[in-house]
């Protein structure tokens, strides 16, 4: 077997700016696609909530099959994982744009059209993001490797946010004097789809020479080893559910979204009816941003020092003290502000982290079951992710209901019970979910550095 490339310095520094373009690119759904439902194309509001239950429900249902199917089939011209970054992404800002644009004046037919657009972009560019992930590990030949580019993707990802924040508002206004207002968002998703675009393609020439490709001159043995390194789906279930490090670490991976997620989903509230000062959140999401960069180049030094495992182990259980103390000081609001933008300085550590663990359970897998699962253990990423986007919903929900939440209600009369009602989904069940989160990290994701190592080693004398 050939010795792997050691990484590139542009790999070191620059493996990230496609998950900088993807961000954007998903962060105008994130953040005004309700809107554009219910304000833009004028849709009752019943309307607008079976779109986004729909999609949301597919794009969840789906969220494991991408990677199955990039091990299950036969590799491409330039390698299993690699093909997908050019294959793929240019089809997605034409599909994406048509998601927020309104072409008819029939309601039932624009939904339909548009869900459409929703759930065929989401289809297409989870392709082209898992195979991104799975490069992580093979690009990588040392457990340090594998960190080093989970945390620059990391910063680069937070790095959109903070770009986002200033970016995307201001933007859609600028191409809405082009396109026409009703048109502003599906423009900004079409360039910000080009952007995601250029940022793969990025990732596809940074990455030439990582992956084995078979090309016409390969010898007979070659292309039967290449087509027998396909997974059977009885194959890939025995890669998942032997795998109790990976079991465990899809729990982890929901703790971490859901600090994502629902924290962002009920930030509103806080400064509504606790901070009374939504503007104040403004400042909240830019410093947040600007600490999850921090938190994303911190972890690559950490994790060399105490291992990815221990690091996120620390990480959860001093990123759920932040919370919780937050949540005791709630009403002292530059002090709980404070904290929790600390808190999303963790959430930086734990997302350039995950992959990283992810990595380490594609070697458990392929020691024990003799056959390479990167793309299906890798693209299982996109699971918790999907997952916690559901789950956001109804813990604020749940939250909301139980201190009998009325939106009429003046934010100067809150009541003591409202303002704690509405600081839990915000401060206390992530916090909670980050404990579980360690505590399966202690008990059940045992792999250690050396582990991972001594795997390794024996996968590559057995090639």
């Amino acid at each position: 077997m050939s010795e792997k490339k050691k990484l590139s310095a542009s790999l070191k520094y620059f493996f990230g700016i496609g998950d900088f373009g993807f961000n954007l690119m998903t962060n105008v759904e994130n953040y005004y696609f309700q809107f554009f439902l219910t304000n833009v194309a004028a849709f009752s509001v019943g309307l607008a909530g079976v779109i986004s239950t729909i999609y949301t429900i597919v794009d969840a249902a789906l969220s494991w099959i991408y990677g199955a199917i990039l091990n299950g089939i036969r590799p491409k011209k330039w390698g299993r994982y690699r093909s997908w970054l050019i294959l793929l992404p240019w089809i997605v800002p034409f599909l994406y744009a048509f998601q927020f644009i309104r072409i008819s004046d029939n309601p039932v037919l624009s939904a339909v059209i548009i869900l459409t657009a929703t759930i065929s972009s989401h289809i297409v560019w989870n392709f082209p993001y898992v195979a991104n992930v799975s490069m992580i590990n093979v690009a990588a030949s040392t457990p340090d490797d594998k960190i080093q580019l989970s945390a620059t993707r990391g910063a680069w990802n937070n790095l959109a946010s903070v770009a986002f924040s200033y970016l995307g508002l201001p933007f859609a206004t600028i191409l809405g004097g082009i396109v026409g207002e009703n048109n502003r968002f599906g423009a900004l998703a079409f360039v910000m789809g080009v952007v995601m675009v250029a940022g793969y393609f990025a990732h596809f020439k940074m990455l030439d020479g990582y992956e084995e490709i078979e090309s016409e001159e390969d010898s007979a043995a070659k292309k039967a080893a290449a087509a027998a390194s396909k997974m059977s789906a009885g194959e890939m279930a025995g890669a998942l559910f032997s795998n109790a490090p990976l079991l465990a670490l899809l729990l982890v991976d929901l703790a971490k979204w859901m600090m994502k997620f629902v924290v962002g989903g009920a930030a509103i509230y806080y400064f509504t009816y606790v901070a009374r000062d939504t503007g104040l959140m403004a400042t909240y999401l830019l410093i947040s941003n600007i600490l999850g960069i921090v938190g994303a180049y911190m972890s690559k030094s950490l994790a060399k020092k105490l291992s990815t495992r221990t690091t996120m182990i620390i990480t959860f259980v001093t990123t759920a003290a932040c919370m919780l103390v937050a949540f005791v000081l709630r009403e002292n609001v530059l002090a709980a502000v404070a904290l929790m933008c600390v808190a999303q300085l963790g959430y930086g550590v734990a997302y350039s982290g995950t992959p990283a663990l992810y990595a380490d359970a594609v070697v458990y897998s392929e020691w024990k079951m003799k056959k390479n699962a990167t793309g299906l253990i890798m693209g299982l990423q996109n699971l918790p992710l999907k997952v916690a986007n559901l789950v956001k919903a109804v813990v604020i929900t749940a939250c909301l209901a139980a201190v009998h939440f009325d939106a009429q209600i003046d934010p100067a009369a809150a009541t003591g019970a409202l303002k704690a009602g509405v600081c839990l989904p915000f401060m206390v069940v992530p916090a909670v979910a980050l404990i579980i989160g360690a505590l399966l990290l202690i008990f059940c994701f045992r792999l250690t550095k050396e582990d991972v190592v001594r795997y390794q080693a024996e996968i590559d004398r057995r090639a």
